[in-house]
């Protein structure tokens, strides 16, 4: 039963990178939808001795907790009993979604505990995962594990450039000058240019690493200014 006299305060953790929300343990960090299939779909799992009611929705920004009409996910709220486990599916919904790019969107799942039968002051934690979205079209010209290679920097009037080319979003996992780390790590969206406040000279090396579609570490890469 998941509401009988007791309290319920939602806690919410939007980046968990062991993808697992209370007892709830889900099979990725990031949920790829290829344009050539109809849906895509990501598993939940219920290791714990009680069940859970998991809820699901698509929004459209990382700090946004709206459900956006681009994407529905089904089912949208079902119970998952102990020791079972679901999937989450994801299907597109707009046709309006440009074709030439990648385009990013965030999968919300929130997991809420089963409170005990005979109780009358009980503590339960919704607590909520987001992971990034990523819809894929069919078609794109190039490779999206090798995009992060394709990167271009410049420096600007004290701000360091980074450009991406390619029509996939690259997700920085880090970036250095000279072997110094920078403290932001940003995701670059097809086509965009980030800047970011550091003064980069003529002759100094920048490398960096992304995260991959499996939630991964890549090689790291190099460029000279």
């Amino acid at each position: 039963m998941f509401q009988k006299n007791c309290i319920k305060i939602a806690i919410f953790f939007p980046f968990i990178s062991f993808s697992a929300i209370s007892g709830v343990e889900i099979g990725g960090t990031r949920l790829i939808y290829n344009g050539s299939s109809n849906q895509a779909a990501i598993s939940v799992h219920n290791p714990d001795d009680k069940p859970y009611l998991i809820q699901s929705w698509v929004s459209k920004g990382e700090n946004d907790n709206n459900s956006d009409n681009a994407f529905m996910t089904t089912p949208p709220l079902f119970k998952l009993n102990a020791q079972a486990q679901n999937s989450v599916r994801v299907v597109l919904t707009s046709g309006e979604l440009p074709m030439d790019r990648e385009s990013v969107y965030w999968l919300n799942i929130k997991a809420i505990p089963s409170s005990s039968p005979d109780a009358t002051n009980e503590l339960l934690i919704a607590v909520k995962s987001k992971m990034k979205l990523f819809y894929r079209p069919a078609g794109l010209k190039g490779a999206p594990s090798l995009a992060y290679q394709q990167l271009t920097f410049s420096s600007v009037d004290g701000k360091l450039n980074i450009h991406n080319p390619t029509s996939y979003s690259v997700s920085l996992y880090d970036i250095k000058v000279n072997s110094k780390q920078l403290s932001k790590s940003p995701m670059i969206l097809p086509f965009q240019t980030v800047s970011l406040p550091y003064s980069v000279a003529m002759g100094e090396e920048i490398s960096w690493r992304a995260i991959n579609d499996f939630g991964g570490i890549t090689a790291e890469s190099k460029y000279k200014m």
